[in-house]
């Protein structure tokens, strides 16, 4: 499969931020790869946070059985 490139129409503003994220020779394809999987690890430590504070609550402590 060959390299796609597109084109995503952003704010100056967001131009802004994200040129203040890249590092010196990093691309912006690099930047959106690394804020994607940072977002990726986001979202999975939340879901093992709720299932930890679910599992608390169903619990039962084997004092009470």
């Amino acid at each position: 499969m060959a390299n796609a490139t597109k084109r995503i129409p952003v704010t100056e503003e967001r131009w802004r931020d994200l040129n203040k994220l890249k590092e010196a020779g990093e691309t912006y394809d690099d930047l959106l790869a690394k804020l994607i999987q940072e977002h990726e690890r986001h979202q999975l430590a939340e879901r093992a946070q709720a299932v930890r504070e679910a599992d608390s609550e169903e619990l039962t402590p084997l004092d009470e059985l």
